[in-house]
């Protein structure tokens, strides 16, 4: 796979649109002991755990990619975790999840499914209310993993028990562990100098090791044809870079649950007692409700001899007779400029990582992950050659409140609710349009795909599980697939968790957003059985394009399907249209304006002829 301007291609010169999903939801907790969040039994022995056999075991590979392949999901966003390579310490790499993840590779090849890595984190580690990075990270700086949830320094499923309040996980990005580590991460050098790990400065050693734990899963996978690229890192964080005003809640969003500022999460770390604001869900929203005590106790998330970097570098101390900031805008300029995440520590991470995979997978594509919320990019075009934007979407609203409501959503760019379907369409469009906007003006011109996009599977309670019918995540989906197809939108949904249920769903922070569950498979001689809301993201689409595409569509409620494209005579290999069996099963019939087709195994293939003149396709149900 290569890419030109805008556009994917394969090596006839075909544009591709890339559609599928992460795989999976799961694979962000070990195996064995069983890491599901809200299980707390042996969940700090961190150097002990294995991910062999997430996403699931290799002997149920067939089923899953089989399923996959018939549902046009050709493109997978593979799930893993630093921790699952290289938990039991600093350059001991665990060789059987490699052999593992190697092997299911080798299988999705046989699947025709092309694939790019996901180094995944969330909230820098499951010890932080995520995953991602190995708990030794966090203990080499000086962390107690065992106190972070009681001093406030993160916010745990196992240590809250149930109920999880919902989507409080992503606080966690706003608490003291989480940003410490992303600062010393991507920062250390300006901000943290002093802070060394083995004799080392803690950016470099940080970065050293997520390098080397990559270039371990590079290493194996190279030669793999299906292996197109891996992504940076998922949704990184600035930790505390470019905060004004340490004791401000400004920039934290969401705010739910109990809320400390900055310094506030600095204090509550190193022992002192915070009377900090609390936020509780609403009909549209995250109110204050009040103020809770964090750390009553006065732990500290310390372990003996270590102490705050931030006290250390004289960002507070407690020198006298009450702890006290001494430079609320620390983190504000660095090098006496303005301290801007993105251009400055982003964006040379980006370029190490690129340098470093392609030390040994020298063909790879590098996919760029941005902040959540977004950053000044700007990159030169082949600066960072072969990179591939990939930001990340989703309907906010229905996101956080578990209720989809198609006459409202939020505004991110605004910071505002809007209202009607029609601008909750308009809005959609803007948000996703932007990123192809930003990939083409200010990043070289690269692709752009959609890395994470997708829908809650508990809405209304868990309504659907007791129903069996999944209206209203269908109406989101098509809503969604509207928008991408409108934009020629290169996407993978979030996602396909083989171990789903519904009880539990991804295992993971009580996120359900998996468009397979066990618990909804019926028939197991029926291929499709154990989806949710299928007719939402399984649409046709063309997935080879022997020329230049115009504009496709899929209308539903008449089982249509429109595409009109440029059609270019020296390519010579067909355009191909996927035909997914759950919109057409008794097959289909087809017009052409020029060109010559033929239907197999779900695909429509059009040939080129002669023709320099826009082709139009119609696709109808055959009766």
């Amino acid at each position: 796979m290569i890419t030109d301007g805008p556009w994917f291609k394969d090596s006839a010169g075909r544009i591709l649109l890339l559609r599928g999903v992460n795989f999976s939801g799961s694979a962000k907790v070990p195996i064995n002991p069983d890491g599901a969040t809200w299980k707390k039994d042996n969940f700090y022995s961190h150097r002990e755990p294995s991910f062999t056999g997430r996403p699931c075991p290799l002997e149920e590979t067939d089923e899953h990619f089989k399923r996959l392949s018939r549902w046009g999901l050709k493109f997978l966003r593979l799930i893993v975790t630093w921790e699952a390579i290289e938990h039991v310490g600093p350059g001991r790499y665990d060789t059987q999840y490699l052999d593992y993840l190697e092997s299911l590779v080798e299988k999705a090849a046989l699947y025709d499914l092309s694939l790019f890595i996901d180094p995944h984190q969330d909230v820098w580690s499951r010890f932080t209310g995520g995953d991602g990075a190995p708990g030794w990270t966090l203990e080499k700086v000086g962390l107690n993993l065992s106190a972070l949830h009681a001093t406030g320094a993160a916010f745990l499923h196992c240590e809250n028990g149930d109920p999880l309040p919902k989507m409080i996980w992503p606080t966690n990005n706003f608490k003291y562990a989480a940003q410490t580590m992303f600062t010393l991460f991507f920062a250390g050098n300006v901000f943290a100098p002093e802070t060394q790990i083995d004799g080392a400065p803690a950016q470099e050693y940080l970065q050293e090791h997520y390098f080397g734990s990559l270039k371990q899963v590079a290493k194996r996978l190279k030669k793999y044809k299906n292996v197109v690229g891996y992504d940076t890192m998922n949704e990184p964080a600035a930790g505390y870079v470019g905060l004004g005003n340490l004791n401000s809640l400004k920039h934290i969003l969401p705010k739910n649950g109990p809320t400390p500022s900055p310094y506030q999460g600095m204090l509550c770390a190193s022992g002192y007692p915070c009377s900090v604001s609390f936020y509780n869900p609403r009909y549209l929203g995250l109110v204050r409700t009040g103020n809770i005590l964090v750390n009553p106790e006065g732990k500290s998330a310390w372990l003996p001899g270590h102490e705050c970097p931030w006290k250390i570098h004289g960002v507070w101390n407690d020198l006298g007779s009450e702890p006290t900031l001494l430079e609320p805008d620390y983190f504000q300029k660095a090098g006496g400029m303005p301290a801007r995440f993105t251009p400055l520590f982003l964006k040379p991470f980006w370029q190490r990582f690129a340098k470093e995979i392609r030390s040994v997978h020298k063909e790879a594509l590098i996919f760029l992950s941005p902040l959540p919320e977004g950053g000044e990019v700007n990159l030169e075009p082949g600066e960072i050659e072969r990179g591939v934007s990939a930001p990340h979407w989703y309907d906010n609203l229905t996101l956080v409140t578990k209720k989809y409501r198609p006459w409202a959503a939020i505004n991110t760019e605004a910071l505002s609710l809007v209202f009607g379907r029609k601008r909750v369409r308009e809005t959609f469009r803007r948000e996703l349009g932007r990123f192809q906007y930003e990939a083409q003006e200010f990043m070289g011109g690269i692709p752009t795909l959609l890395g994470e996009y997708g829908v809650p599977f508990d809405l209304k309670n868990k309504k659907s599980y007791r129903t069996g019918k999944f209206p209203g995540q269908e109406k989101a989906l098509t809503t969604y697939h509207e928008v991408l197809d409108s934009l020629f939108y290169n996407c993978t949904l979030w996602n396909y968790t083989p171990d789903n249920t519904n009880e539990r769903g991804d295992l993971w922070n009580d996120e359900d957003l998996s468009i397979f569950s066990r618990d909804q498979q019926k028939n197991s001689k029926d291929p499709d059985s154990g989806s949710r809301a299928l007719k939402g993201f399984c649409r046709p689409y063309p997935q080879k394009t022997a020329g230049t595409p115009s504009e496709f569509f899929f209308i539903p409620g008449k089982r249509e399907f429109y595409y009109r494209y440029l059609p270019d005579p020296a390519l010579k290999e067909p355009t191909e249209i996927y035909i997914p069996p759950v919109w057409f099963p008794k097959g289909i019939t087809y017009s052409l304006t020029s060109g010559k087709g033929e239907i197999r195994n779900s695909m429509l293939y059009i040939y080129n002829d002669e023709s320099l003149e826009e082709r139009e396709v119609i696709i109808k149900e055959k009766i």
